[in-house]
């Protein structure tokens, strides 16, 4: 089992979120973040003087996956939130060693 973890842009979240319900995937955690990569921010002008925005908003979207089921999460996520320019984002793959469902104890793929 896997975590899948994407890193996009706000605006793509619902093609993002539509493309991985087409495929299956029944949970998913959602959290909106902050950073910077090679996008670097951007200049904006509020009342007056000019000031940088490092850290631009981003969602950070987690996904618990079977192995079998890796390759095609992260293929759809890349193709869902690919447009092609600088700041589109990041996906990371982390081993899991265990998942525990707390209201049954079930454990492994069942408790995802």
């Amino acid at each position: 089992m896997k975590k899948i973890e994407a890193i996009i842009r706000p605006a793509t979240l619902n093609t993002v979120v539509e493309a991985l319900v087409r495929i299956g995937v029944t949970g998913m955690t959602l959290s909106h973040v902050r950073g910077s990569g090679r996008q670097k921010g951007h200049c904006e002008l509020y009342r007056g003087p000019d000031y940088v925005v490092d850290l631009l908003p981003k969602v950070k979207l987690k996904v618990l996956a079977p192995d079998e089921q890796v390759e095609e999460v992260v293929g759809t996520l890349q193709a869902a939130a690919r447009t092609g320019r600088i700041g589109d984002g990041k996906i990371s793959v982390w081993p899991v060693e265990e998942v525990v469902r707390i209201r049954t104890g079930e454990r492994g793929e069942r408790a995802v």
